[in-house]
């Protein structure tokens, strides 16, 4: 890869995808930093003043969208496109899969998955005539291991994995080069917008999730406590697009590394167990400290 390649980070707007836009361009290269947010995009091109980093509104979502920034990116780079690709636009929603609607379901796939898979047809054509060129797709460490209330979110991760996979062995004899990047607990906004359904469910929930709902806030600290900052991911992507032969995942920080490890080591049944007596922590704690969730409404809370 050439020492200052033409980088397209799409969900450039916040979190994982801010820090690595800002951190490639620090790096020299020149970055084109997409997302929905057209002041989110302002902000991050007035913080990236002095930098190769420039901006274009892009929802993966959208095909037109798609189209129009594709166009805008071989008018600024004179008909070359880009060198690298990186898919990290995506977002989950924390709930259990029996309460998880139709609507929030096919919106993750459409995000992490469709959009995913469109952004990559759209800008791989000119890494095809080229015979070079890099994708990094932004996955999970839950794109390996299922974790409780994020299965729909897990489950796109999972698709993303396989396809990339796929990918990876497709396009590899046209000179193409597949990365996934899994990130572990990090902080950013994704925490916001996953509990936006556990926090709206009411306190009087008849759901037999009601007391996990109740303790949902102090888990959540619990977890950011712990959280690792973007720059890790920013590093990981940096070596998937600079490395003479990248590796096909790249697992940060170094929790999730031995979160993986231990996951894989262990029997699927001392694995479940765990999983399940984490929930069970949950509605005891919640049972403690909500006092809204008594007698009858804690009964049926548990059952």
């Amino acid at each position: 890869m050439k020492t200052k390649p033409t980088v397209l980070i799409t969900g450039a707007t916040a979190g994982i995808g801010r820090a690595v836009a800002l951190h490639l361009a620090k790096r020299g290269a020149t970055v084109i930093a997409t997302g929905r947010r057209e002041e989110a995009l302002r902000t991050l091109e007035e913080e990236a003043r002095g930098l190769a980093l420039s901006t274009l509104r892009l929802d993966v979502t959208d095909a037109d969208s798609i189209a129009e920034a594709h166009a805008e990116v071989l008018r600024r780079t004179d008909g070359r496109g880009v060198d690298v690709l990186v898919n990290n636009a995506g977002f989950g929603i924390a709930a259990p899969v029996i309460e998880t609607s139709d609507h929030d379901l096919r919106s993750q796939y459409d995000t992490n998955v469709f959009g995913l898979l469109a952004v990559t047809r759209a800008f791989v054509a000119e890494m095809i005539t080229r015979g070079s060129g890099r994708i990094v797709n932004v996955s999970s460490v839950g794109g390996r291991v299922t974790l409780p209330f994020f299965g729909a979110y897990n489950s796109t991760k999972f698709a993303v994995e396989s396809l990339s996979d796929a990918l990876r062995r497709e396009l590899h004899p046209l000179g193409i080069r597949v990365s996934i990047i899994e990130p572990g607990v990090i902080r950013s906004e994704f925490a916001d917008k996953s509990m936006a359904f556990v926090s709206a469910q009411p306190k009087d929930s008849t759901s037999p999730f009601a007391l996990v709902y109740a303790n949902a806030e102090a888990v959540r600290e619990s977890f950011e406590a712990s959280a690792a900052g973007p720059e890790c991911i920013a590093r990981a992507v940096e070596a998937a697009i600079f490395a003479r032969r990248p590796r096909a995942r790249y697992v940060a920080p170094f929790s999730a590394r031995a979160f993986l490890l231990l996951s894989s080591v262990l029997p699927t049944s001392w694995l479940d167990a765990l999983m399940a007596g984490s929930l069970q922590m949950m509605q005891r704690f919640g049972r403690r400290e909500t006092p809204a969730l008594q007698g009858a409404d804690a009964e049926r809370a548990t059952t």
